[in-house]
């Protein structure tokens, strides 16, 4: 029976004001930072595979019309044009072929990077390959209008390490961004009032007409 008004006590709401301000800023450090971490282990760990094709062009182009090409192909690489094929030789799905392949295109060189991301690097290298592959053969089917061809450039090779951010880094940006809300709490908490007499109003003396006022009315 004794044991409940003592911790009322000690969780009062005065007890918990004068904590010092800094200790918000200390517990949601610490609590981003767990949150951060715990998100960084329980998350899969990605892997990305990247490939490279480079378009050629034939007797009847010019590199220009090369370097417009490749950035035309780097666009449809991820049309389902190009997908539908891939899925055959990748083994998965249009559906994560599209959530998983991404491309990039470069605005001096005729290249065009295939780059697959998934939580098995083998996995990854196949669908960068089997997008590059099916990319290669559209292609080939209309050098003829085009009068540039797609060649391999590089294969894609299986990621030794993981390209998703590790529970270290995941930590440390949770506890900047807890630091940052518990910084947010303190700007937007409540000022103290003057019921104990700071930060109240200082008298106002009365300026001579006011004093002349009060004297004719005297």
């Amino acid at each position: 029976m004794t044991d409940t008004p003592t911790r009322q006590h000690r969780l009062s709401p005065v007890r918990l004001r004068g904590l010092p301000l800094w200790s918000v800023l200390a517990a949601g450090t610490l609590v981003g930072g767990l949150l951060g971490g715990s998100y960084g282990l329980l998350t899969p760990s990605t892997y990305t595979a990247t490939s490279y094709v480079i378009a050629v062009p034939t007797e009847k182009s010019t590199p220009d019309a090369a370097l417009g090409f490749a950035q035309a192909y780097g666009r449809v690489a991820t049309q389902l044009a190009v997908l539908g094929d891939a899925q055959v030789y990748a083994g998965v799905p249009v559906r994560t072929l599209q959530h998983s392949v991404r491309t990039a295109t470069s605005p001096d060189a005729p290249m065009v990077a295939v780059s697959a991301t998934s939580s098995r690097p083998g996995l990854a290298v196949d669908m960068a390959n089997a997008v590059t592959r099916s990319l290669t053969r559209h292609a080939e089917d209309s050098s003829d209008s085009t009068h540039v061809r797609l060649v391999q450039f590089s294969r894609a090779v299986e990621p030794r390490e993981p390209t998703s951010a590790s529970p270290a880094v995941t930590g440390l940006v949770g506890a900047s961004a807890g630091g940052l809300l518990g910084g947010l709490v303190l700007l937007a908490r409540p000022r103290k009032s003057g019921r104990d007499g700071e930060g109240a109003p200082a008298p106002s003396v009365p300026g001579p007409a006011a004093a002349a006022d009060v004297r004719g009315q005297r």
